[in-house]
């Protein structure tokens, strides 16, 4: 019964911790798709990378976090993290830009379910 009761309470952390995540992510994007650049990282420019350093590191402490708690309850990593993460760097010159791209990503991640 209490491993039950840990399992759950891990779960439910995990649950919060998502939408924590979540809540994080559409924030950024929304700055992004206002113009701001440095989220995706598509250019390698240090002044963007220092300005949106912080929000990449709770990003990435909120998913680690994640990952932790979903593989201690025995499923699959935290997909939403590992797709920006992908999502991230240098692009060829043809790709859309990075208010485009927050965009795109803003309208899957508040589409309704």
């Amino acid at each position: 019964m209490a491993k039950a009761d840990r399992l759950e309470r891990l779960d439910t952390r995990r649950i919060d911790l998502e939408a924590d995540y979540t809540a994080a992510l559409i924030e950024a994007l929304k700055v992004t798709a206002a113009g701001k650049w440095g989220l995706f990282d598509h250019k390698a420019d240090r002044v963007a990378r220092a300005a949106t350093a912080p929000v990449i590191e709770h990003l990435s402490e909120l998913g680690e976090a994640i990952d932790a708690a979903r593989d201690q309850l025995d499923m699959e990593p935290f997909a939403l993290h590992h797709e920006f993460l992908a999502a991230r760097g240098p692009v060829s010159p043809q790709a859309v830009g990075e208010p485009k791209q927050a965009q795109a990503w803003l309208a899957r991640l508040t589409a309704p379910a």
